[in-house]
């Protein structure tokens, strides 16, 4: 039989036993919780699958190119004067041979009016100058004949002879005279000619310079002046583009391409090389490039297209499909990518690459297919071995809704 004393220590201990091991399972939630609440957030990041599909290796332009036409004349009279007539305006669609605008030419009309009389009396005194010759042909025929029958004398009928052949003579003088006057005509049609603005193809009017009663001044040698009607023909146009002389040198006529515009975005057309500058420009000394043109595979679609607009290209040098693919935004310096797998903690990962454009990048090695890649490398905390969890998209709410 134990003593009371016994049995009161030993509550004791159990009691105590107990508090501690309340105390230790509090220190234990209170430090689990200290732990929970000052751990490391994961980081939320963009990625997207690597995928089957094609990629291409593309050449772009380094700076804006531009919608041009295959022909623009800057036009203008070469002769200076004032306006007299203007028969179009900015926007006018013209055809061929369409008379522009006329410069004052009153003396010149004029003078080509007295050239013409000039030709008329030159015709009327050749016609009086060669029957007077012909009717004196006649008489030495006469004369000829009369001294056959000793009619007359020898001294006579020299005598008709001789002035049978000067009239002759100014037969033929005169008819040059007729010459030079309608060589003057000619001239002075030219000179005309110059005061008359004339579209040399069918086109649309850009841009007029000028209004009815200014003057109007060719430009110096030199000196390049604004046009007076600027016209495009808009029935062929291009895109012209600086692209790297380094890019350039895999470029070949014939290779097929897309073109951007500024003002249809999101919108492709299909364009195929045309020409390939043969010299290199260096707009910059540390900016060499080389023009490259590039044509519309469907000449109807860019009818609509206006010259002047800024304009991209890209020309596809290679292609492949069927070839795993990365977005090119998850690719690191190095050909390195960062791997969200399954246990949520980002991988580091070294792999082989192929071709690349600005979209898609192909992958020989070093990721499968289905594998997810971070995209959003600029964000914070985005390294290797960080937990992060994928951003998850927002559905698109349809019209409806």
């Amino acid at each position: 039989m134990n003593a009371p004393g016994n049995r009161t220590d030993s509550g004791r201990a159990r009691r105590f036993a107990l508090r501690i091991g309340l105390l230790l399972i509090v220190a234990g939630l209170l430090a689990g919780g200290a732990w929970y609440s000052m751990r490391p957030k994961p980081v939320t990041v963009v990625v997207a699958q690597a995928d089957v599909g094609r990629v291409e290796q593309t050449v772009a332009n380094t700076r804006a190119g531009s919608v041009s036409a295959c022909r623009r004349a800057k036009l203008a009279p070469p002769l200076g004067g004032r306006i007299e007539k203007l028969d179009v305006r900015e926007g006018d669609r013209v055809r061929a041979g369409q008379l522009l605008l006329t410069l004052w030419n009153d003396d010149l009309v004029a003078r080509e009016r007295v050239s013409r009389e000039q030709l008329q009396t030159a015709r009327a005194r050749v016609r009086e100058v060669c029957e007077m010759a012909k009717a004196s042909a006649r008489d030495a025929a006469r004369a000829r004949e009369l001294r056959g029958r000793n009619f007359i004398s020898q001294e006579a009928v020299e005598r008709a002879a001789s002035d049978a052949a000067a009239k002759q003579a100014s037969c033929d003088s005169t008819a040059t005279q007729v010459a030079e006057a309608e060589a003057r005509i000619q001239a002075s049609r030219a000179d005309t000619a110059r005061t008359v603005l004339r579209a040399p193809f069918a086109g649309i009017v850009a841009e007029v310079n000028g209004e009815v009663g200014e003057y109007l001044t060719p430009s110096p040698p030199g000196i390049p002046t604004l046009p007076a009607v600027d016209l495009i023909d808009d029935s062929c146009i291009y895109v012209t583009a600086p692209i790297d002389e380094v890019d350039a040198a895999q470029l070949k006529v014939g290779m097929t391409g897309r073109i951007t515009l500024d003002a249809y975005r999101g919108k492709h057309f299909g364009g195929k090389v045309r020409r390939i500058a043969p010299y290199v420009l260096a707009v910059e000394k540390q900016a060499r490039t080389v023009d490259v043109e590039v044509e519309f595979d469907v000449p109807g679609e860019a009818r609509h297209l206006l010259v002047g607009y800024s304009a991209d290209i890209e020309i596809v040098v290679a292609a492949r499909d069927d070839a795993v693919r990365i977005s090119t935004n998850a690719l690191m310096p190095g050909d390195r990518v960062l791997v969200l797998g399954p246990s949520g903690v980002l991988e580091e990962r070294k792999i082989e690459t192929g071709l690349s454009n600005w979209e898609f990048t192909e992958v020989k090695s070093g990721l499968a297919r289905g594998e997810r890649v971070v995209t959003s490398l600029e964000r914070e905390g985005v390294k290797a071995r960080a937990h992060a969890v994928a951003e998850q998209k927002e559905p698109v709410k349809s019209r409806a809704e």
